[in-house]
């Protein structure tokens, strides 16, 4: 008794391409105004559009508090 297998052989292509450089570009401008924004800012973003009030406010600088002393912002 011969028993014969009969094996189907698949091929499977796998695409590499990687990740684009525009990709790569808008990641970093996007990251590096999230900094700016927790860890920097005392103002200067409202300040285009409430001027002089918002250094004295800080509206962002409140909303994030805790966040920029859980990453190591000095504050006050």
């Amino acid at each position: 008794m011969v028993l014969t297998f009969m094996s189907e052989s698949r091929q499977i292509n796998v695409s590499k391409t990687g990740v684009s450089k525009l990709a790569i570009v808008a990641l970093a401008i996007v990251f590096a105004a999230g900094l700016f924004v927790v860890g920097f800012d005392q103002g200067h973003v409202f300040s285009l559009v409430y001027g002089e009030q918002a250094f004295a406010d800080l509206y962002i600088h409140e909303l994030t508090h805790d966040m920029r002393h859980a990453a190591g912002f000095p504050c006050h």
